[in-house]
């Protein structure tokens, strides 16, 4: 359950907002920092954003590779399938 942070802030007219520096500390934001924007519902969450392997899906061990992100289970899987070829 998403728990509110007691803070209000207007969408400027390029609708930006400005996430107060406690928030930014406490979640270890800083300027320049990609974020992903996700929506749940009539909710939208900010995160941190965490490259995700596009085979299974995990943020363990995650390296780019020809601009997609790969985590290493993955590689080692290939690899194994390659060998057997």
């Amino acid at each position: 359950m998403m728990k509110p942070a007691g803070v209000v802030r207007k969408v400027d007219q390029l609708g930006r907002i400005v996430l107060p520096k406690s928030l930014r500390k406490r979640y270890q934001m800083n300027e320049g920092d990609p974020v992903e924007i996700l929506v749940q519902g009539d909710h939208i969450i900010l995160e941190r954003y965490r490259p995700k392997c596009v085979f299974c899906g995990s943020m363990e061990n995650v390296s780019e590779f020809k601009e997609r992100y790969i985590c290493g289970v993955c590689v080692t899987e290939m690899n194994l399938l390659k060998a057997r070829a």
